[in-house]
């Protein structure tokens, strides 16, 4: 197994024949001006940007693959816009039973998300370094060394994945050809080829993933507007259903066919579940080495991509209540844009190119997704976290980390073949979205440590002011925890325990802890040695990655 030491460093590094594992300074910075192999020759790479020469890996980006701030932009829209506007209101709606709670949830989410964006950007403008979470856990909890970091990487490698949109794109191509059950194998079966033709994209042809990735964005921001307008033509009478009378009396909590009576569970899940249509905002900072000037471009496209699918979320939902009968509603479970349309414009060729163009959207947020996370699971690689590190971290054969990639396909595909059909699409929802709460509370609660320790130094382009860091911290404390509170329904409503998706969630961040453990202590015990991982900075300014067996005593 894996054991890592790294050092970031202007000029390159030569580690230091002491080192043991568990040393804090394992690379001589001061003395070194060269990367040395082991027989003490200097290391030099050629022209490809990964060479690997006893265990060495060069990492160098030409800028022509460097994304500005319009790709950053889609970058983030185009995760944060996924299978979530499309389908969640349903369940939203039937565990509130209000009109205007559930607008109001929606609103607030969108406040909770530029709090949680500032945190971020406090943090990615001071670590302008690709790896999102990771970097700034390291940056708070140093000691125990890796521990933090590991409990991160077992979270983001089990829970990562991109099943979820990828099952919608399914279920939305057979939705628009008029499958009678636009659910079960099928649909999985289309996901499937969903997440290995964007996987395979992202490693072959990178700059077209991109490419098709900033297209789809803009295809997202279209459909979200014809959802808009289409439902301000319904509130005017256009539409081939009865009016509703969803805004009559929008406050009113209500018991009905498939909603309402769900009590703080209910609402506490319900907020997971619109946290998890924001989910993506954070996007941009796992790939903050790849972005073009760094700082400025997450600056500005952050903030502007979290406002506009703000606006656009809330003034979708209104659509929604203009034209579906609450209970109609409730029952839509995964498909409440396709019942928009049928109830808009009909059974007709206009209804079923609109669910075309929503699965577009889906696979819009695998192709963000899986760009963002194989960045940070090869940063994980790098430090030799991962078994295999050296395989995962590799950018061959085609400059790209096809290898992490790979590794991010392996998780989608086991997410979406081994959990039976029925309940188990929103116990995946909620077991991607709940670990992220407490994650989100380690690193609001580190930036608060941060900036009133006077023995840190923290200093950051960016500032967030306390109150908005507690309300985030209070928030999120509020997802994490509320999900054990019984409901008052039915325990198994859901089609399996109420509190089966935040210990689960809960469990995977301990299996962190025990990963750290067996990594740190057990194996390198067993073994006799462990692999070491240096990080380093060469004169070129290119990142090189160096892993070596090390004894251990």
């Amino acid at each position: 197994m894996n054991y890592s030491t790294f050092s970031h460093v202007p000029n390159a590094t030569k580690a230091s024949p002491d080192w043991k594992p568990g040393d804090d300074d394992a690379v001589d910075s001061e003395t070194a001006s060269l990367l040395l192999d082991i027989d003490g020759s200097p290391l030099r790479g050629d022209e490809d940007s990964t060479v690997t020469v006893e265990g060495i890996q060069k990492y160098l980006l030409p800028e022509s693959r460097k994304i500005g701030v319009m790709g950053a932009f889609f970058l983030i829209l185009n995760k944060m816009i996924g299978t979530g506007i499309f389908s969640t209101p349903s369940s939203i709606f039937a565990s509130t039973g209000s009109v205007g709670i559930c607008l109001l949830m929606w609103a607030v989410a969108g406040l909770l998300t530029l709090s949680g964006l500032s945190v971020y950007l406090e943090f990615g403008l001071a670590i302008p370094r690709s790896g999102g979470e990771k970097n700034y856990l390291e940056r708070i909890f140093r000691q125990p060394r890796y521990l933090a970091t590991s409990v991160f990487a077992v979270q983001m490698i089990l829970l990562g994945f991109s099943s979820g949109n990828s099952l919608a794109f399914g279920r939305y191509v057979l939705l628009a050809t008029g499958h009678p059950q636009p659910d079960g194998w099928p649909a999985r079966a289309i996901a499937v080829l969903c997440i290995t033709f964007v996987v395979t994209l992202h490693a072959v042809l990178p700059r077209w993933g991109l490419r098709l990735t900033n297209a789809l964005g803009v295809f997202k921001v279209i459909v979200l507007l014809l959802i808009v307008f289409s439902g301000f033509a319904a509130l005017a009478g256009h539409r081939l259903v009865p009016d509703p009378h969803n805004f009559d009396h929008p406050w009113v909590i209500e018991k009905g066919d498939g909603y309402g009576g769900g009590g703080a569970y209910a609402y506490a899940t319900a907020m997971l579940q619109v946290v998890y249509s924001y989910k993506g905002w954070e996007n941009a900072n796992y790939v903050l080495g790849e972005l073009k000037n760094p700082k400025r471009t997450l600056s500005i496209a952050a903030p502007l991509a979290v406002v506009g699918v703000t606006i656009l979320y809330v003034l979708a939902n209104v659509a929604y209540f203009a034209a579906i009968p609450k209970a109609d509603l409730a029952k839509s479970e995964v498909i409440v844009a396709g019942l928009f349309f049928r109830n808009v414009f009909g059974e007709s060729v206009a209804a079923r190119s609109l669910p075309a163009l929503v699965a577009l959207s889906n696979i819009g947020n695998v192709l963000a997704v899986s760009f963002a996370h194989s960045r940070v699971n090869q940063e994980l690689a790098k430090e030799g976290i991962l078994p295999w590190s050296q395989f995962w971290a590799s950018n061959k054969p085609f400059n790209t980390p096809a290898a992490s990639l790979f590794l991010h396909w392996i998780v989608t595909v086991i997410v979406l073949v081994a959990p039976p059909p029925g309940p188990a699409y929103n116990f995946i929802v909620n077991l991607y979205t709940y670990p992220g709460a407490w994650i989100n509370t380690f690193v609001t609660c580190g930036l608060i440590y941060l900036q009133w320790s006077k023995t840190e130094d923290w200093t950051s382009p960016w500032h967030t002011y306390l109150p908005i860091s507690v309300v985030y911290l209070l928030l999120n404390l509020f997802l994490a925890i509320t999900p054990f509170v019984p409901p008052n329904s039915d325990w198994n409503a859901d089609g399996y325990p109420y509190y089966a998706f935040p210990l689960v969630g809960t469990g995977v961040l301990v299996l962190g802890g025990v990963y750290w453990v067996m990594w740190t202590r057990v194996w390198p015990r067993v073994g006799g040695y462990a692999v070491v991982a240096q990080r380093v900075v060469d004169e070129y300014g290119d990142e090189v990655v160096r892993y070596k067996k090390v004894g251990v005593e």
